[in-house]
């Protein structure tokens, strides 16, 4: 049984989730530093880059159990490319948009914007239709339909690993998972700045800073899934560390922009 407590927990993240990046998005525009292009090429540099060629990528790389390389069993050296490729394709992806699709917008509500589209979207594939996907089947599992509709459709073990994992998910796992998303929002952001101030100054080591900046974020995540580090508390913490320190370079690099 999946109780309402829980339940809840999954409507908390799909409210963060949704909510922030649209309430972050009016504030910006009522503050006149929001631009509608730099946003779309944000979502659409995430998707391409992230969800279509860094996954197709992982697919050749990462084994079916997502905890290792196909051709080792090296934790260290999954967690090198696992932070290496997401921060390359997601800055590079940044380095892209702004030097070829955004030549005459590259003002600082630009890399504002941009970033918000990128971790927008982000927000929404990971926390709320994350949530939404964990609504469904938490209520499946409670009517007791669960086993006749998506167990029928899949291997045992996969479908008894699927409906534990639901089962055992406590109400706050869902509440970090929203909040998470806040801060990622937020990491976004600085990130295009840093890789915007980088081609408006022509100095391509600003991508690179962004690069391994983001690696570096990633990699206690990485450990997490590997399965080194147990600690979700420990993980949410470096999540947001990373958060907070770029919300004060957002706020901070503004004066950089200026002609």
């Amino acid at each position: 049984m999946i109780s309402a407590f829980t339940m809840a927990g999954m409507v908390v993240q799909l409210l963060i989730s949704l909510f922030f990046p649209i309430g972050l998005l009016l504030y910006l525009r009522k503050k006149q530093l929001f631009s509608w292009k730099p946003f779309g090429v944000g979502v659409l540099i995430f998707i391409l880059f992230s969800q279509i060629l860094e996954k197709a990528l992982h697919v050749v790389m990462i084994d079916a159990s997502g905890t290792s390389l196909k051709w080792t069993g090296s934790v260290v050296w999954f967690v090198v490319y696992a932070t290496l490729a997401a921060g390359i394709f997601e800055e590079f992806g940044r380095y892209v948009g702004f030097k070829w699709m955004l030549k005459k917008q590259r003002d600082y509500k630009d890399g504002l914007s941009f970033g918000l589209g990128h971790g927008g979207i982000e927000a929404i594939l990971i926390g709320v239709l994350g949530a939404v996907n964990a609504l469904i089947l938490a209520i499946l599992i409670h009517s007791g339909a669960f086993d006749h509709t998506i167990a029928s459709t899949l291997p045992k073990e996969q479908a008894d690993l699927l409906k534990e994992r639901i089962q055992d998910t406590p109400f706050i796992m869902y509440v970090l998972g929203g909040i998470e998303r806040v801060f990622a929002i937020s990491f976004h952001i600085a990130m295009s700045l840093l890789v915007l101030l980088g081609v408006r100054e022509q100095r391509f080591v600003f991508v690179i800073y962004a690069i391994l900046l983001h690696a570096l974020m990633d990699v206690m995540p990485a450990l997490y899934q590997a399965g080194v580090v147990t600690n979700i508390w420990l993980v949410e913490a470096v999540v947001w560390i990373f958060g907070m320190a770029a919300f004060m370079f957002t706020r901070r690099i503004g004066g950089k922009f200026q002609d």
